[in-house]
């Protein structure tokens, strides 16, 4: 190409532009742009007035997530309006106009605009925003200006076959893209639910858990069916493929598959829940702070988390503290003097007891919920006494009450000058030259 073609071609697009910026039909059709934003201005700002989740921003980040979503789609309105006022004209304008490229380019920078005014309100993840951005863009401008089939039918073109299985560069690029963006969505929608789920104050505590651990898991199974179905893989063979593969899966993955089902029972018969105090068999406690399909973690009080396999709950014995009631009863041993007034006492170890905070006493209560005080044993030193007491929760860490009682018991009886035993001994010294020494030193043998 010659420095005189390269001239023509510049002289032709001149003139071609200069006829397309003196054309009556081009300014007819940036007048119908204008009127169509103006339109879709309105239009959205009555809508947005008229709907009061759309104009009102949530008041607190623990509104509801739904709220939330729904006041950032507001913003879209008018961009989704425009948009389809000018798809509208565009369509009406091919039989009427002689050109339409205006409005084909307005409609093109339209969604391109919307397209990145959605990640903008409602992607909030850094990393995902920048992907759909430098993936997302690009895809949509080439759709806006209609080079998306042809260039799908290039990257269809670019192929190889493994024996009865055909890749094409068109496939892997959709499997990769839209498949990120199914997990995407599958995490987003699953975390989204759950949040939904938790708030529904109808429902206790555990009927929510079993229902957002639901949720997640037909999620997450739907996205698989679709990435699937994305694949281009036959659901059907599958299902024949997946009988003859399950039987060898099984004995494979025997303990994984029994801790899920294990974790599905778990959630249906509500044995075990988050915020539960439980004791394994073995000895080991801990409140349940995480409850999945495969482990529950209990974390204890000096603030180690023990992962227990689902299955150790449904084969093996275990206490649940708090499953039905929170209400636990202790008990504090101690002793006295036999000298002591043990009646007297009792009422005042009673009394010191009940003024803890933490102790459940008054009328308000049942009587064999009160502090209670009664002798034990009778001892070589002394009375053994002890005290029963109720309280809310378990008696350790930030409810840890037996120390405390333990020192109101030893101030109210120092207080009250009542003796506490300890053990005593006589030591008895014989004189060599007593009656009692000489029978001993006979006795001895020779």
């Amino acid at each position: 190409m010659n420095i005189e073609s390269i001239s023509k071609i510049l002289d032709e697009v001149t003139v071609r532009s200069i006829a397309a910026f003196t054309d009556i039909e081009t300014y007819s059709q940036i007048g119908i742009i204008i009127a169509i934003y103006f339109v879709a201005y309105v239009f959205a700002g009555r809508i947005r007035g008229f709907v009061g989740l759309l104009n009102k921003p949530p008041e607190s980040l623990q509104d509801s997530p739904i709220s939330r979503l729904i006041y950032r789609s507001g913003k879209l309105l008018f961009p989704i309006f425009a948009i389809t006022l000018l798809k509208i004209s565009l369509e009406f304008s091919q039989s009427v106009l002689e050109h339409g490229w205006v409005m084909q380019t307005a409609l093109t920078i339209a969604i391109l605009l919307f397209f990145n005014s959605f990640i903008n309100l409602l992607i909030t993840n850094t990393i995902a925003a920048k992907a759909f951005r430098w993936i997302g863009m690009p895809i949509v401008f080439f759709y806006a200006i209609g080079v998306l089939d042809d260039i799908t039918s290039v990257l269809e073109s670019v192929s190889i076959e493994l024996g009865g299985i055909k890749l094409s560069a068109y496939g892997i690029l959709r499997t990769l893209i839209f498949g990120s963006l199914l997990f995407w969505l599958g995490r987003i929608s699953s975390s989204t639910g759950q949040a939904i789920i938790r708030q529904q104050q109808s429902f206790d505590f555990k009927t929510r858990e079993i229902f957002a651990k639901l949720f997640e898991i037909l999620i997450f199974f739907a996205i698989l069916l679709l990435l699937l179905q994305l694949m281009g893989i036959n659901l059907t063979a599958l299902a024949v493929f997946g009988g003859a593969v399950g039987v060898g899966l099984g004995f494979g993955l025997q303990a994984i598959a029994s801790n899920f089902v294990s974790g599905v029972i778990i959630l249906i018969d509500r044995s075990v829940s988050i915020g539960d105090y439980i004791e394994l068999d073995d000895g080991r406690t801990g409140f349940v702070t995480e409850l999945n399909m495969r482990s529950t973690t209990l974390e204890t009080y000096d603030g180690k988390d023990i992962v227990v396999p689902n299955e150790k709950f449904i084969t093996n014995c275990f206490t649940n503290w708090s499953h039905k009631n929170t209400k636990q009863r202790y008990r504090v041993d101690f002793s006295v003097a036999y000298s002591t007034n043990v009646r007297s006492m009792v009422e005042l170890i009673k009394d010191a007891v009940a003024s803890h905070p933490q102790v459940l006493s008054g009328e308000a209560y049942p009587i064999e919920e009160r502090p209670d005080c009664e002798i034990d044993s009778f001892g070589d030193s002394g009375i053994n006494m002890f005290v029963e007491f109720w309280m809310e929760g378990v008696d350790d860490g930030k409810n840890r009450v037996g120390g405390d009682l333990l020192l109101i018991i030893l101030e109210t009886l120092q207080n009250n000058g009542i003796e506490i035993p300890f053990p005593q001994r006589d030591v008895r010294i014989i004189d060599p030259g007593s009656a009692a020494a000489k029978q001993a030193e006979a006795q001895k043998p020779e």
